[in-house]
């Protein structure tokens, strides 16, 4: 079966539209591409000219899935790309979610999970946000939440404002926005020191080690996505989890809700919360500042 979904100035058609990608919340591809429509005037600020890694799951998320890169040789014209240099040589044809449309379009090509990185494509080598994961080892949410808190008060003192992310999985997403200037091996010496510093306020609750293994019940706190060619789910973003939640931007006061999870919101609910909060991060870019004119974390 196929069916169309009108975005901006295009009609898309969807191919097996009635397939249950989420057989649990009886999400269809056709609501997948639906979704993206809806979303996208609150999206596509946050992803624009920003190069994208897709999860595609072509038989739904019982199926396999698998993480693409380059663009596909069939898509038309009108999907805008960036030539971007793989540090081992070469490059990549990645795509740029520019439009609904384009988000639409990927939603038909069997991808439900837009990932990005932290730059734009006319200057791949600067960043302009800072993201720290911080992922829980339990089920305890409220530690999560007290700990992006207590990192934004850090990251207040250091002369950011910082914004909140539910990721859809397990944990949030702590994000500030910068001012481009610094490289990446820069922006990510900053933000491991940062994240280091921050870790060492609570030893016995948070960590930075990378092997699972060694992190106990401690939540990690994860700064690997500020390195150049490394990636993050994108704001209303929908994850390959049974219940198909989305990441889902918050007000910062959202954090000391106890109803709050990571999966809060779903492709069935974040409309109507779109139509009644807006989008949290709308200001965000407006935020940003300069690397220099924070004061450097102590050791």
């Amino acid at each position: 079966m196929t069916e169309s979904v009108r975005a901006g100035r295009r009609t898309i058609p969807i191919t097996h539209a009635d397939r249950l990608v989420f057989p649990q919340a009886k999400v269809t591809k056709l609501d997948l591409a639906r979704h993206y429509a809806a979303v996208a005037p609150a999206m596509v600020p946050h992803v624009r000219d920003r190069p994208l890694a897709v999860q595609s799951f072509p038989q739904g998320i019982e199926g396999k899935g698998f993480f693409v890169k380059n663009a596909a040789k069939h898509f038309p014209d009108w999907i805008k790309t960036a030539n971007v240099p793989k540090r081992e040589g070469g490059a990549l044809r990645q795509v740029l979610a520019n439009d609904a449309p384009a988000l639409v379009y990927l939603a038909g090509q069997n991808a439900i999970t837009p990932h990005i990185w932290t730059a734009r494509a006319d200057r791949l080598e600067q960043p302009d946000r800072v993201v720290f994961d911080l992922d829980p080892a339990t089920s305890k949410f409220a530690e999560v939440r007290a700990a992006a808190r207590s990192l934004g008060d850090m990251l207040r003192d250091l002369g950011f404002e910082p914004f909140a992310m539910t990721t859809g999985s397990r944990g949030l997403h702590v994000v500030i926005a910068l001012r481009r200037g610094p490289d990446y091996a820069a922006v990510n010496a900053w933000a491991r020191d940062v994240g280091a510093g921050f870790a060492a306020t609570a030893p016995d609750k948070l960590t930075t080690e990378f092997r699972i293994a060694k992190r106990g019940e401690r939540l990690f706190v994860d700064m690997h996505r500020n390195a150049y060619a490394q990636h993050a789910v994108a704001p209303y973003a929908v994850r390959a989890l049974p219940k198909a939640p989305v990441a889902t931007p918050l007000h910062w006061e959202e954090l000391g809700d106890r109803r709050l999870s990571p999966q809060s919101w779903t492709v069935k609910t974040i409309q109507s919360r779109l139509e009644s909060e807006g989008d949290p991060w709308k200001g965000i870019a407006r935020t940003a500042t300069r690397l220099r004119a924070a004061s450097r974390p102590r050791g």
